[in-house]
């Protein structure tokens, strides 16, 4: 008679599941739904728990730990407010393509539907922002379906992954048994890339005398950067990276043209709009990087490589499509390249827009402003640190100052542009990073937000620079309120409104600094880059009314960007 097989309940089950999935931390907070699971988490020494001030916090963690690290994030959460409460995070991530399993709790089965207390259809209400989800009916299913969430989730195009326990599945008890391989039925993503539309592509660039890179942040997830390198370098043609591409390629690089899009460099526009192939790698064509789609690169001949099918002509139409990854593609890419294209002439042209127009602010009227404060932080760091930044315009500031040379290291929330997203961001990223400096970037209007999760960077004495550019507005809405609204600023003044925020750390426990003046940058950024025995947090007061230049207005065309305040109707 053979012995019986231990039985494990569906909390054991749980975390046995995350153990085999070599799952570092989880970022949540306990309820009502999940405290059989919290009680087991109490002898758990193989895993860290960070305890959040808010799921959204959380979700950002989680967030900003996958974008750091490759890895997925991790999110344990209770079920109604607690799951409702990581909408927001689980969106951001899915505009941006970054692997999350986010575990909620659920009531439990024979009462779903029934309005229980504190039940919420999650996987209803976020099936729209997902990459698939799992309601767990049965605890013999709870293995398998933790198994495909995380493959799932970091497989193909990254995304976010929804697995729902109900509160009687966690209590349940079954035989353990963790899948090996995983099948998910219709979901089989192609790495390799068609070689023959490789060979196309291939010849096509090798013929080209305007080529241009443009890159995304698919480059990144696919880990191709070094791949990116060489490619750019043997065949000297330049590269323009997305918002989520930054890094992926070295800022400091000569053949390195920026950001492109609505605020991106002038040159790197201008050569979108006159390249004769232009190479799409791991993006999207989005509507920020495009403006008015029928005026975009008219005259390029276009190749495409992406993961998702259903990216590619979704946007713009495209003459070269390439299912694959991108890493793979550009190793075949670079094996079957029949020649150079002789850019010399290509670059000439682009050296002269970026004397025409070069990127510029006032430096000599004695006032703080948010461009100076980031030039020096570039030059401090030498481009090493990880930065995670904010929403509105000193993210775009960010984009354009400070020079990124490693993949990974920037973090920001681009396709939902989620205001709050940085300060949990940047913990999660100096949890999945510890050698390197993580600065966190925000406007006084996102800062508060999420400031709650300061006391989670307290708690764990994590070592994040906390920067707040203090402008007392809404700085990006304002600025479009004074180009087309007639200077009617509605409700982005807040000027009268802001704390004392410099207070409010203190009170935390977190060491602070305020800046007002220009010669106080240096000696206080020497402070925080020094200072590693916590988190610590500076205040600087820039100039209300600066703008973000240069700027495609929405809706129109890349070609008609303004690019200086004086006269906002000369478009180049």
């Amino acid at each position: 008679m053979s012995a019986s097989k231990k039985l494990y309940d569906g909390a054991e089950i749980f975390f046995e599941s995350l153990r085999r999935e070599n799952v570092e931390y989880v970022f949540g907070m306990p309820g009502g739904a999940t405290i059989q699971i919290y009680e087991r988490l109490y002898d758990i020494d193989y895993l860290k728990h960070i305890l959040v001030r808010h799921e959204q916090g959380a979700t950002h963690m989680a967030d900003g730990y996958a974008r750091a690290s490759g890895r997925p994030g991790v999110v344990l959460v209770t079920s109604g407010p607690g799951a409702t409460n990581t909408v927001t995070g689980i969106a951001t991530a899915y505009m941006d393509s970054s692997p999350l399993v986010v575990f909620t709790g659920q009531v439990p089965t024979q009462l779903i539907g029934n309005d229980a207390f504190q039940e919420a259809d999650i996987i209803g209400i976020t099936r729209p922002i997902t990459k698939h989800s799992f309601l767990v009916r049965d605890v013999k299913d709870l293995a398998p379906s933790i198994r495909k969430a995380f493959y799932i989730a970091q497989s193909g195009r990254p995304g976010p992954v929804v697995v729902d326990l109900p509160k009687n599945v966690i209590s349940a008890v079954s035989e353990f048994q963790y899948p090996e391989k995983v099948e998910v039925r219709g979901y089989k993503p192609n790495y390799e890339g068609h070689i023959n539309q490789i060979k196309k592509a291939a010849k096509a660039i090798a013929e080209a005398k305007r080529p241009l890179l443009y890159v995304g942040g698919g480059v990144i997830m696919s880990g191709a950067s070094q791949e990116l390198r060489a490619f750019a370098i043997e065949n000297n043609i330049p590269v323009t990276m997305t918002l989520q591409g930054i890094g992926a390629f070295p800022g400091t690089s000569e053949l390195s043209l920026g950001m492109l899009g609505m605020h991106g460099m002038y040159w790197a526009n201008q050569a979108v709009n006159n390249c004769d192939v232009l190479i799409a790698l791991g993006a999207r064509f989005d509507d920020r990087v495009t403006g008015k789609v029928e005026t975009f690169a008219t005259k390029a001949y276009k190749i495409h490589v992406d993961i998702d099918p259903t990216c590619i002509d979704k946007n713009v139409t495209v003459d070269v499509p390439i299912v694959g990854d991108v890493k793979k593609v550009l190793q075949n890419l670079r094996k079957v390249m029949p020649g150079k294209p002789d850019t010399s002439e290509w670059w000439q042209q682009i050296r002269k827009w970026q004397q025409e127009c070069p990127l510029t602010y006032e430096k000599n009227d004695g006032k703080l402003r948010t461009q100076f404060v980031l030039e020096r932080l570039s030059e401090k760091t030498k481009g090493e640190a990880i930065v995670v930044s904010d929403v509105g315009q000193h993210q775009m500031f960010v984009a354009q100052y400070y020079k990124f040379n490693h993949p990974r290291s920037h973090i920001s929330s681009g396709g939902l542009g989620t205001m709050g997203f940085s300060i949990p961001a940047a913990i999660g990223a100096a949890h999945a990073v510890k050698d390197r400096p993580i600065i966190s970037i925000s406007g006084d209007g996102g800062f508060a937000m999420n400031m709650q999760e300061l006391i989670t960077a307290k708690a764990y004495n994590v070592p994040v620079k906390f920067i707040l550019i203090n402008n007392s507005f809404l700085g990006m809405v304002r600025q479009w309120q004074e180009l087309f609204f007639d200077e009617r600023y509605s409700f982005t003044d807040l000027s009268k409104h802001n704390p004392d925020f410099s207070k409010i750390v203190q009170a935390i426990g977190i060491k602070s600094f305020v800046v007002n003046m220009v010669d106080q940058v240096d000696h206080v950024l020497d402070e925080m880059l020094n200072y590693n025995e916590g988190p610590v947090f500076a205040e600087f007061r820039v100039v209300k009314e600066e703008m973000v230049f240069p700027m495609v207005p929405a809706g129109a065309s890349v070609s008609e960007m303004i690019v200086e305040r004086l006269n906002p109707q000369r478009m180049l």
